[in-house]
């Protein structure tokens, strides 16, 4: 399977593609399950970069786990997480700050 990623142009944050926008966590991304939804998912990334929304433009391995989309490579997943250093900041942080809601 795969997922369609990239960065958003205004701030720099790692996005998904879900639910026909820009979702800033990969839970819920649109999933690729064979080669016409890659070629859709590539296309709909084409034309977001086009129109200045995003860069660095990809589809990455994923599976589904428990029910929500995760990134397969490592490089991934810290994205998708957000900075290693401190897990009081970035997606990881909110993340938190929701359990313990």
């Amino acid at each position: 399977m795969k997922i369609l990623t990239a960065n958003r142009l205004t701030d720099g944050i790692a996005v998904w593609y879900a639910d026909g926008g820009w979702a800033e966590t990969v839970d819920h991304a649109d999933l690729a399950h064979d080669k016409a939804a890659e070629d859709r998912l590539e296309a709909i990334g084409a034309k977001a970069y086009a129109a200045n929304e995003v860069v660095d433009v990809n589809l990455i391995d994923a599976d589904v786990v428990n029910g929500v989309v995760e990134p397969v490579r490592l490089r991934e997943k810290i994205r998708a997480a957000g900075p290693t250093i401190r897990n009081d900041l970035g997606k990881q942080a909110a993340k938190q700050a929701t359990w313990a809601a």
